[in-house]
Formats: structure tokens, C-alpha cells, sequence
């Protein structure tokens, strides 16, 4: 249900902003107010090797449904309503039939999927069916060794083609991953996931406690807090080494790290000079810069994506946790949330819209619980995605900005769940264990 709200921005000197109202959405990239392409997936047909690869071809078809059905951007229609004739090559098309009533799809994605030897090869098309003269939109052709594993990379292959085709060309984030924190090993340890939850796999085994993963831009390192050398102190992760590699140690307590965008630099929170303030680094670790300086603790910055030119963070410089930005050289800083209790931000990849968990009530006895909000930052109008559904905390954008991966305690314990950045579809990736502070890849 929508209110008003105060959102007092605090430049120094201070002021107060007027009361602005919220609306009923804004726009995050999920296509709103655009009308979803109804799209058929049936199953690839059993292509070279006959029905050799069976088991690779229920793999690869679930998984290219279940990228295509995530993406948030398709009508994807029911299988129930296919013909009974499921084409497996061009010749075999029948546009007529998926067009009509009872699929009445606008596009269908379809092919063949079969081994040959120790190889796998797929074969797959996306055609127009409203448009017969012209149908052929997409068509592409893989070849892998025969695995579970590259099954399921052929379709993620296929379906960010297609996402990019008719996404408004966004790629897709099938091929993504990310990074989280699981005790499942009696350890919190650095994990990692596809961008669905499959391939779960430790990062990590260092026997101690590691927190806040953060994966670099170009997808080879992983920076995290760990408390394995006896402080509590940023640790680095070597995803093309897989191993720990050594970093600079800090004095004072070191946590919660985030890259820049172009991977140069790293921000993080210390208390190496005293009071925990925001500095920034070189990523060697080298020329510790310190951007603020207020007493009361700052921590958890995030950088603008987009530009570069921004962080967001948290403050308790006032009492409560609240986000701010500034500037990257620690400038202009400004308040954004004026209440409450506001933790995690995270900004989305266009660089327009802060992702963050806010308990707006927050005090013994106090009605609701710690949420998901978004906040389009020109405007400051914001926009709650979780409702009555436990505690929500440490949202992660996905890096075409259509979804968004948090930590929830909704089914009884703490696991990583994601969502549609308009907070629809909320999915559980994990439940071995309990799992939190998910990071999602810049790509």
C-alpha cells in the first residue's frame, strides 16, 4: 500500500526536502508498461546420435525453458497448449499451428539436441510465426564435449541470444554467477552458484569465518572479509589460481568491500585510523585514500556502476544506520533514507536506482520486519518489493538490471533467493545449510 514519506537530504548544511509521493512503480528495467513476447520452448527433438543423448538432451531442454521463463521479459506458454507435431528443424515448422489458437505464440524457439561420440551438438532456431514471409530471427548452432555441465552452457548460449534479440538488447544473465556466504561445511566460507542456483561450489575452505564476497568486474578475483589471520581483514580470491592469493593487511578492523567498475580500485570499511571510516584502495591493495571522516561508523559501500562517480554507503553517524552517497572522492555527500533502520544498498546497473533493506519501523514492538526497497535517486521515490515475508537483507542486482538476488529468513532459515526487480517471482536458490550476503557478477 502506498504513503508519503519525508526524505530528508542531508547536504551540509542540512535541509530539509519536501514531502514527495510515492508512485505506484518505477521504472527498473523489467519492461514495464511493455507488452511480454509470447514465446513457445518446446523440447529440442533428438538430433546426430538418435536418442544417444537423451539424459544431455532433458537437460539441456529444462534448463533453456527455465532461462527463458526467468528472464522476465516472456509470456512463455504453457506446453500444454503445443501441437502435437514439435518441429526439430526448419522443415518441420507448421507456423500456423503455434500462432493460432490454442499456443497463439508470437515466437518459438526450437531445434534438435544429440551426441555424436564424445560430443554433443545442438542445432536451434528462433522463428517469427507471426510473420511467415519472413520467419528465421535467430539461428545458432554449438558443439561441446558431452557433459551435464556444457549441456547446460549451450542452453544458457541459446537463451541469452534470444534474451538479447528480444530484450531490447540486454543480454541476458544465464551465464552469470554469484557469489555468497554458506556454513553448510560447519564454516562460513565463500561459495559460488550459477545465476539459477545450480553448480553450488565452495570457493573457500579456510576453516574460519569469511564475509561479504564481492566479485571483480572481469570475473577473475573475489574480495571478501575473512577472519582466518587472526583479525578481521580484507582476504582476496583468485577464481583462474583457485586459491586465496595474498592482499595487504590493514590495521584496525577491515570489512565489507566493493569494486569499482572499471576493476581498479576497491572501497572498503576501516578502522585503521580509529572511528570506522570509508577509504579506498588500489585493487593491489596499495595507496589507502580515506573519503570520510564523521564519528560514528560508515561502512558498506557500494560504487555507481554506471559512472563510477558515486558510492553509496551506510552511516550511523546519526544514531540509526542510513544510507548516503557521495561523490568518489568523498565530496557531496548526501542522505537518502530518513528513518528507520537502512542497511546493504546496492546500485542497480543502469546507475539510477539504489537497491537496499530497510526495517521503516524499526524499535521493539515496531510493525513490519526488514525489507527490499528500491529508490530511483533523481526523484528519491521509492518502491518496497518484499512484503510479510521475514527478514530480507543484502540485495544484489543482476547485471541486466531485471533482477535482483537477496538473503531471506521466509522459509525458517537464512537462504539465497532472487526476484524480478519489480519484486515478483521471488525464487529459492539455496537450502543446504543456511546462506546470505549474495553478490551477483558485473556480466
Amino acid at each position: 500500500m502506498m504513503k508519503r514519506t519525508l526524505l530528508i537530504l542531508c547536504l551540509i548544511p542540512a535541509f530539509v526536502a519536501p514531502a514527495r509521493p510515492y508512485q505506484d512503480w518505477i521504472r527498473t528495467g523489467t519492461g514495464l508498461g511493455v507488452e511480454r513476447v509470447r514465446l513457445a520452448v518446446p523440447d529440442f527433438q533428438p538430433g546426430p546420435g538418435g536418442s544417444s543423448g537423451d539424459a544431455l538432451r532433458k537437460v539441456f531442454n529444462e534448463t533453456l525453458w527455465n532461462d527463458l521463463s526467468n528472464a522476465g521479459i516472456f509470456d512463455v506458454v504453457s506446453r500444454s497448449f503445443y501441437p502435437l507435431a514439435v518441429p526439430g528443424a526448419p522443415a518441420q515448422m507448421r507456423a500456423e499451428a503455434w500462432s493460432n489458437p490454442p499456443p497463439s505464440a508470437g515466437m518459438v524457439a526450437f531445434g534438435n539436441f544429440g551426441t555424436s561420440g564424445e560430443d554433443a551438438q545442438m542445432q536451434g532456431w528462433l522463428y517469427d510465426v507471426k510473420n511467415p514471409a519472413s520467419p528465421l530471427v535467430l539461428g545458432k548452432q554449438y558443439s561441446e564435449k558431452a557433459t551435464e555441465e556444457n549441456a547446460r552452457r549451450m542452453a544458457h548460449r541459446f537463451a541469452n541470444e534470444i534474451i538479447l534479440r528480444l530484450g531490447g538488447g540486454v543480454p541476458g544473465v544465464a551465464e552469470s554467477r554469484i557469489v555468497f556466504i554458506s556454513n553448510r561445511t560447519g564454516n562460513k566460507e565463500v561459495w559460488m552458484m550459477d545465476y539459477d542456483g545450480a553448480g553450488q561450489q565452495p570457493l573457500t575452505k579456510l576453516g574460519s569465518i569469511a564475509l561479504s564476497p564481492r566479485i571483480s568486474p572481469d570475473g577473475s578475483r573475489v574480495v571478501f572479509t575473512s577472519y582466518a589471520r587472526g583479525a578481521v581483514d580484507l582476504a582476496m580470491y583468485s577464481l583462474e589460481l583457485g586459491r586465496v592469493v595474498s592482499f595487504p593487511r590493514f590495521a584496525g578492523t577491515n570489512i565489507s568491500p566493493a569494486w569499482s567498475p572499471d576493476g581498479s580500485k576497491i572501497a572498503f570499511s576501516s578502522s585503521m585510523r580509529g572511528d570506522p571510516e570509508i577509504f579506498v584502495v588500489d585493487s593491489s591493495g596499495a595507496n589507502p585514500k580515506r573519503l570520510t571522516a564523521y564519528q560514528g561508523p560508515d561502512l558498506a559501500p557500494t560504487w555507481n556502476p554506471k559512472t563510477g562517480a558515486q558510492l553509496a554507503f551506510v552511516s550511523g553517524r546519526t544514531g540509526l544506520p542510513q544510507i548516503y552517497i557521495m561523490d568518489a572522492d568523498g565530496t557531496n555527500l548526501q542522505r537518502i533514507t530518513d528513518q528507520g533502520y537502512a542497511v546493504s544498498p546496492s546500485w542497480s546497473p543502469n546507475g539510477q536506482l539504489l537497491a537496499f533493506s530497510w526495517n521503516r519501523k524499526y524499535g521493539p514492538g515496531a510493525p513490519g520486519g526488514q525489507d527490499i526497497y528500491i529508490m530511483d535517486i533523481a526523484s528519491r521515490q521509492w518502491v518496497q518489493l518484499t512484503h510479510n515475508a521475514g527478514n530480507n537483507d543484502f540485495p544484489s542486482w543482476s547485471p541486466d538490471g531485471r533482477h535482483i538476488v537477496f538473503q531471506s529468513t521466509r522459509s525458517g532459515r537464512t537462504q539465497i533467493w532472487s526476484m524480478l526487480a519489480d519484486g515478483t517471482e521471488a525464487r529459492q536458490l539455496t537450502s543446504a545449510g543456511q546462506n546470505s550476503q549474495p553478490n551477483w557478477s558485473f556480466k
